[in-house]
């Protein structure tokens, strides 16, 4: 299969091709890719910032543990969770779900009610992980597509969120800086291309009931 063979091909990318950018229908991919991520409750509680400005790169890299792909690549993806639950985003995703949909609005509205009881359940903690939690998987749809176009990419948890979030002005959008990931092309200098996969055999991750 072409998609295992793309999944093998992939690897974190340590040093990208400072020459080669990520084109515009490419990016455009990606973003769909993005947009169309599972969710729970279909909520989509997070927004990605991406970050092609050179400068901005720049400033960000010594918050980044100082790590080169962050001004290398072609793009950076920061995956911003929510840093709270408010009506108002419920509310909008019911006016969406229900326009798309052509739900009544009598179940629209039920539907609403519900979903902001079960969220208000949660404890503080259990909703901070929770929206944190989301982000991850549009991260693994982004590297699954990037696989998927041969582009490289590298998730990241190395980076200061607290400095990110000030520098990108995260706290004023009620959102906060979760996880990230650099995109373009490897250089033909990345010795880590070369590198034999090491993943558990199957017989050890899989138990089959």
């Amino acid at each position: 299969m072409d998609f295992i063979k793309n999944m093998e091909w992939r690897y974190a990318t340590k040093k990208f091709d400072t020459t080669q950018k990520v084109s515009r229908k490419e990016l455009d991919l990606l973003k769909r890719s993005i947009q169309l991520t599972p969710s729970p409750y279909g909520l989509q509680l997070y927004k990605v910032i991406i970050i092609a400005n050179q400068e901005l790169k720049e400033v960000l890299k010594p918050f980044s543990w100082h790590q080169h792909q962050i001004t290398d690549c072609s793009h950076l993806f920061v995956f911003c969770n929510y840093s709270t639950v408010k009506d108002e985003y419920i509310d909008e995703y019911i006016r969406t779900r229900s326009g798309i949909l052509h739900m009544d609005i009598a179940q629209a509205a039920a539907n609403g009610t519900f979903l902001k009881a079960k969220i208000a359940e949660k404890t503080q903690e259990q909703k901070t992980n929770w929206l944190k939690n989301q982000t991850y998987l549009a991260l693994g749809n982004l590297l699954t597509a990037c696989a998927d176009l041969k582009i490289d990419a590298c998730p990241m948890e190395g980076f200061e969120p607290e400095h990110y979030n000030s520098i990108l002005g995260l706290e004023e959008k009620g959102l906060n800086a979760c996880v990230i990931a650099t995109t373009g092309y490897r250089s033909a200098e990345d010795k880590a291309q070369h590198h034999l996969k090491v993943r558990k055999p199957t017989e050890l991750l899989f138990e089959e009931i």
